[in-house]
């Protein structure tokens, strides 16, 4: 019997844009099990859109649809301990320029260096090449709209909070 292949999708998720969903969908026709992991630093004042419980929440309402997904949050230290803790060969990562390569690559050399665990890169979906979730934090506090580049359960909960 073969092992399961397990992958971690990491990021901040404040909010989940379609651009993470995206990745999240393409990872899980790669991988048997795929966990979201909303990383945050408790220490920091969470300054974000959406706390902790809340973007996990949404996360999971987004990702009901696909199967062998779950969403965790996860607190300090290194990705790579998460995923020996976990049991997690590999981390996937979306790049929506070269400008995102440039930032990822020395991370993903380091994190095999440390334990071994590959970093796989996924080239974004053109059409989400624009989108981030500062951008759309931006853009929605300015009084913007840009509902269109969430899943609607961020959708939702964006519009519950008014503009």
């Amino acid at each position: 019997m073969s092992e399961v292949r397990r992958c971690i999708c990491p990021g901040s998720y404040d909010p989940m844009t379609l651009g993470h969903l995206d990745i999240v969908e393409r990872a899980t026709r790669l991988y048997d099990e795929v966990v979201v992991g909303v990383l945050y630093n408790p220490a920091k004042a969470d300054s974000g859109m959406f706390g902790i419980d809340e973007r996990v929440r949404l996360i999971e309402e987004s990702v009901a649809h696909l199967q062998g997904v779950s969403v965790g949050a996860y607190a300090d230290g290194l990705l790579v301990d998460l995923c020996t803790r976990l049991g997690i060969g590999a981390i996937v990562k979306g790049l929506r320029s070269g400008t995102d390569f440039a930032y990822e690559l020395p991370m993903a050399l380091m994190n095999k260096h440390l334990t071994g665990v590959e970093t796989v890169f996924l080239p974004g979906n053109p059409a989400f090449e624009h989108v981030s979730s500062s951008l759309v934090k931006e853009v929605w506090r300015l009084g913007g709209y840009g509902l269109d580049l969430v899943p609607e359960p961020v959708a939702q909960a964006l519009r519950a909070r008014g503009a």
